[in-house]
């Protein structure tokens, strides 16, 4: 025989089925929720492991060393390098002598691009030439350079002193700054002159005296104002200015300044 529920769904015995319903329910949700916050704390765990596994397997974004160990740095991005090595050069001393040395080593798949400043230019072509795995192509820049080594446009290495005797380099792993430094390779090899253009000019153009007065034809100073400037008489000025014109195969003076410009006796 069944047990009557009163209308208000209370057992005559004192049980409350809702009460039993309710208390099971919360058990559940209080199990679903203990879950939820164990599979959170999971993932929380499991990312950290990974970020701090992360931080120490990625390089240092920048990592500074001393000129002793410039070629132990290079080595590894010059035998690495896939599609491109960028140098410049700037002088003699560790950095160029390493930079040089190592790369000979560059693998033949790779295209090597030099650039180097005026005073260096001489120098430089002596020092590449007896290289044989590769054979780099070479400009001659107007501009303030720094020596660097730029990889695949991932990896660089920066010289970072000048004045030390065996300098200081930084191996730059960060993209941001290798794709700049890249950048300002590409903007001052687009305004560089061939090696071989700016050691077949005559020796008396790239002087200093030359330069002086290629500026002032490039000013459009008259030949008195000119010579006066430069302390010496209209006639000696006159006499260098046609030796200019005929080196540079200039049909006038206007025409002298901008082959100048064009060869990188002046900059632009």
């Amino acid at each position: 025989m069944g047990v009557a529920i009163d209308p208000r769904g209370v057992d005559p015995r004192g049980v409350d089925p809702r009460g039993a319903d309710e208390t099971a329910e919360r058990s559940d949700d209080h199990a679903s929720h203990l879950e939820q916050a164990l599979l959170q704390a999971r993932k929380l765990i499991e990312s950290t492991v990974l970020l701090h596994s992360r931080r120490r397997t990625t390089p240092s974004p920048v990592v500074r060393t001393d000129g002793a160990r410039i070629g132990d740095s290079l080595a590894p991005l010059i035998v690495g390098a896939r599609y491109s090595v960028a140098v410049t050069l700037t002088g003699a001393g560790a950095f160029e002598n390493a930079v040089i040395e190592e790369l000979d080593r560059t693998p033949s798949r790779a295209v090597v691009r030099v650039l180097c400043n005026v005073p260096a230019a001489a120098g430089v072509a002596e020092r590449l030439r007896p290289l044989t795995r590769v054979r780099p192509e070479v400009r001659v820049s107007q501009s303030e350079l720094r020596g660097i080594v730029v990889v695949d446009g991932a990896s660089a290495l920066v010289q970072t002193q000048d004045r030390e005797p065996e300098g200081q380099v930084a191996v730059v792993n960060d993209l941001g700054a290798v794709r700049a430094l890249e950048l300002l390779f590409a903007g001052a090899w687009s305004r560089g002159r061939k090696l071989a253009d700016h050691l077949g000019l005559a020796p008396r153009l790239r002087t200093e005296f030359a330069r002086t007065v290629l500026e002032a034809l490039r000013a459009g100073h008259t030949d008195e104002t000119a010579a006066r400037a430069i302390n010496v008489s209209l006639r000696t000025y006159r006499r260098h200015v046609a030796e200019i014109m005929r080196e540079l195969d200039a049909s006038s003076r206007f025409q002298a300044g901008a082959r100048a410009v064009e060869l990188g006796l002046l900059a632009d």
